[in-house]
């Protein structure tokens, strides 16, 4: 079961390959990656294409700004897999079971698959 991941990208340079990266280390492997350049104007741009360049599940799609709202709906319109996962692009996945626990969920044919986000909180104190 193919999971379409759309990545909204505004200006997000430097959190944007920490976030590729914990996608690709999934054990899950049936996703395509879809990046949305929602009109960057920092080096998102130039990131996403030698991410595309050096992985063949990921496209890119470079789009007027338009909002975040906007870029997920464009990206989601690009989606080939059978459910889509929105991922910020300025967040990352610190499980490598993801995405399989996605699919296993889907097993049962749910319209909708809803999953817990935690945040760590950073001490600037110290």
């Amino acid at each position: 079961m193919k999971l379409s991941i759309i990545l909204p990208i505004y200006n997000v340079e430097a959190y944007l390959e920490e976030c590729v990266n914990s996608i690709l280390m999934q054990s899950y492997r049936d996703y395509e990656i879809i990046l949305v350049n929602d009109g960057s104007i920092d080096g998102s741009p130039k990131l996403c294409d030698e991410l595309v360049a050096k992985h063949d599940c990921i496209k890119v799609v470079h789009k007027k700004n338009g909002g975040l709202s906007d870029a997920r709906n464009y990206g989601t319109a690009e989606a080939t897999g059978e459910y889509v996962v929105y991922i910020d692009s300025d967040d990352f996945i610190t499980s490598p079971d993801f995405l399989s626990k996605i699919a296993e969920k889907s097993k049962s044919g749910a319209d909708l698959i809803l999953y817990k986000v935690t945040t760590k909180k950073w001490n600037t104190e110290e």
